[in-house]
């Protein structure tokens, strides 16, 4: 095997497939890339048994002889890139001892390569159910849900992000316990209703390489009973659903709220994020005191006689409140909604407390739905 191509252009495919690859594998095989030569077309795949990343680059010039396929040390040839300059690279593989040389100008580098029957084998694709998505919308659904997702490992349905796709429309979920994001999509749909958790780490990857890329695109999302299979451009994503049930989830949202207070968005972020800085911190508890026109938000940490409050306007429909929050999860959930006004609907202090962005729009196919618990205040 021996191609020639483009140092810039293989950094940047291959670094956007490289996060799939951990530091503490115990299988020492997916440590590496897998190279596939096919005439000028190279195929890159990657790999840590639960998710498999693949992309494909057209090479300047490429000759088989011998083997096609061939198992590269990622770590070493990741480092090597780095300090590359926009060079023509040629790599070379040695059919016997697996050996890669590559040189580049007045370059040349050898690297220990290892035997491709090793790696492991992609899964299958069949009995698949199948919808296309625009590349916008699926960005738009992973970075509006995925950050309230479970971090605890003995919860692994709540680490993921709930896809439930319907004749009408498509929803995503996500929800620690303590906050909760709704977000669904009515140009997203399919004729046979179904649902399943996809894992946080490779939507993750997958919302960073479709982010990267210049121009809006469509997703062809595949799924079955056991995996998730995206395809784009020169791009195929395969990942393991996470097993198991997912919560209840509008079971926790709040039918009944009457008291509704609209708000700045880049105030109230602004504001949460400097009076935050002077609650405990271990609760990390704001306190919003609301009436008529008036927002106040205050913090205090009476360890270190620390405290904080910021007046805001407002325009609030219901009986005078004061409710507490976490200031972390409440700064993370504004943050993440683009419109210039929010909507916060509230029923009691001790009831959670819910998020709706302004649009403006009437038929928007976006819907979002922001949930957060409160804290209790101390009297």
């Amino acid at each position: 095997m021996k191609f020639i191509i483009n140092s810039l252009l293989f950094s940047k495919q291959i670094q956007s497939i490289s996060g799939v690859i951990t530091n503490n594998n115990t299988v020492p095989i997916i440590n590496c890339f897998l190279f596939h030569l096919d005439e000028n077309l190279l195929t890159i795949r990657a790999t840590d048994l639960e998710t498999t990343l693949v992309t494909k680059i057209e090479v300047e010039s490429g000759r088989l002889e011998g083997l096609t396929d061939i198992a590269v040390p990622s770590k070493l040839l990741l480092d090597i890139l780095k300090s590359l300059d926009d060079v023509p690279l040629t790599f070379s593989v040695d059919d016997a001892t697996y050996g890669i040389n590559i040189s580049s100008g007045e370059g040349k580098y050898r690297l220990a390569g290892k035997n491709p029957e090793t790696f492991p084998n992609m899964p299958e694709v069949h009995d698949t159910e199948a919808i296309i998505v625009p590349s916008s919308a699926l960005v738009g659904a992973i970075s509006k849900t995925s950050f309230a997702a479970s971090t605890d490992e003995m919860r692994p349905q709540m680490g993921g992000i709930f896809c439930d796709i319907t004749p009408e429309n498509t929803t995503f979920v996500a929800t620690d316990a303590h906050k909760l994001v709704r977000y669904r999509r009515s140009d997203i749909h399919s004729d046979t209703p179904t649902s399943f958790i996809l894992p946080r780490k490779p939507v993750t990857m997958l919302r960073n390489i479709l982010a990267a890329q210049k121009e809006e695109m469509e997703v062809k999302v595949e799924f079955n009973n056991t995996n998730a299979f995206f395809t784009f451009e020169n791009f195929y994503i395969i990942c393991r659903l996470v097993d198991g049930k997912y919560p209840n989830y509008d079971a926790a949202i709040p039918k009944e709220n009457p008291n509704k207070l609209t708000v700045d968005r880049n105030s109230f972020l602004n504001t949460l994020r400097r009076v935050g800085l002077f609650a405990n911190q271990a609760s990390h508890q704001v306190r919003l005191s609301i009436q008529e026109s008036e927002l106040v938000v205050s913090a205090e940490d009476l360890e270190f006689s620390n405290d904080a409050s910021e007046k805001l306007p407002c325009q609030y429909e219901g009986e005078p409140m004061e409710i507490g929050f976490n200031a972390k999860f409440l700064t993370e959930m504004v943050s993440n909604i683009e419109t210039e006004q929010i909507l916060i609907e509230l029923s009691h202090p001790s009831r959670a407390g819910i998020i709706f962005p302004i649009t403006g729009e009437e038929n928007s196919p976006e819907d979002i739905l922001m949930l957060v618990m409160p804290v209790m205040l101390a009297n």
